[in-house]
């Protein structure tokens, strides 16, 4: 008999709406597993920020939104992937992201340079976390 992990989808008006056939994220057993997360104003559905570091702000106020609806936080992340549009910006992005993830046992983290992403952002995020 196989083990069958339930999965629900989490939804949240406090962070953008998915621009495609994806949720914001699921919870499947003792995770949550987030959508790639740009920085989009949550009622306008615009870019917010011109920069990797004011991009990368927004991406983790979404981000907290997403978890808060899911009932867990940033603090609970076991692994983060950090796609950036210019891999000059790993500095930027890297001191707001260390603003949001820090102390403790810091999450596992991939960071990759992309040729474009949604919406031509600067970065986007994903994120594995304990429910």
């Amino acid at each position: 008999m196989l083990f069958q992990l339930k999965k629900s989808e989490v939804a949240t008006e406090a962070a953008p709406k998915a621009i495609g056939p994806y949720s914001q994220a699921v919870v499947a057993g003792p995770f949550v597993f987030t959508s790639g997360t740009l920085p989009l104003d949550p009622k306008s559905g615009e870019i917010v920020g011109t920069t990797a570091a004011e991009q990368t702000r927004q991406i983790f106020e979404n981000l907290a939104s997403v978890l808060k609806a899911a009932g867990t936080d940033l603090s609970k992340a076991v692994k983060a992937t950090v796609y950036l549009k210019d891999m000059a910006d790993f500095a930027a992005m890297n001191e707001v992201y260390s603003a949001y993830i820090g102390g403790g046992v810091l999450p596992s983290r991939s960071a990759v340079q992309v040729a474009r992403l949604p919406k031509d952002v600067l970065v986007e995020i994903e994120m594995i976390v304990l429910a």
